[in-house]
């Protein structure tokens, strides 16, 4: 079963701060081009602006955030950016591809025209992902440019990504609703 991936919502913060923050100094590193620190994160997330970008995430059983993506929306240049986070306990389960095709079919359905992301040049996971999602790749001074081009979208693929959120919502719900039932009956 390929994974869930819902829409997060601004009263979702502090989850997004808590799965950012659970990344190591390694991680954070290749995930921000930097070295973040807990405080650093806290206002990237503060930053987010909802009413603009979109962010993505998979929920676990537990509700652990164990995927994150950030799809940072720049109608001047007709343009989106993919920033992407998968805990390490999580990772080879195919939820970055998953997170890279849900956040690259809303830019497409909001008529964006090109998806990049951004990284360093040995973050060999991201270039692997962007690859397979077939973006090109350009690598230059340790750092790499990923970019695809956005075909317009499709009935289909409005019907895919509001089903698809539908789908991923009542994922959340159930689980969420297992959270609460006692555990001996």
């Amino acid at each position: 079963m390929s994974a869930m991936v819902q829409k997060l919502v601004a009263f979702q913060r502090g989850e997004i701060v808590r799965h950012l923050q659970c990344l190591s100094a390694g991680d954070r590193r290749l995930r921000f081009g930097t070295y973040m620190t807990d405080g650093a994160i806290e206002n990237y997330v503060r930053g987010i602006s909802f009413a603009r970008d979109k962010v993505f995430g998979i929920h676990e059983y537990d509700l652990t955030l164990s995927g994150l993506a950030h799809l940072a929306l720049d109608s001047e240049r007709d343009a989106a950016e993919l920033g992407l986070s998968v805990l390490p306990g999580h990772r080879g389960r195919g939820y970055g591809y998953a997170l890279l095709t849900r956040a690259r079919l809303h830019a497409r359905t909001l008529g964006y025209k090109k998806l990049y992301m951004h990284c360093l040049a040995e973050n060999q996971v991201m270039i692997h992902l962007a690859r397979k999602a077939g973006m090109t790749v350009v690598t230059a001074q340790g750092e790499a440019d990923a970019h695809a081009q956005l075909t317009d979208a499709t009935y289909g693929d409005l019907a895919h990504e509001f089903i698809g959120d539908q789908i991923a919502l009542v994922d959340f719900l159930l689980k969420q609703q297992a959270r609460w039932m006692p555990r001996s009956l």
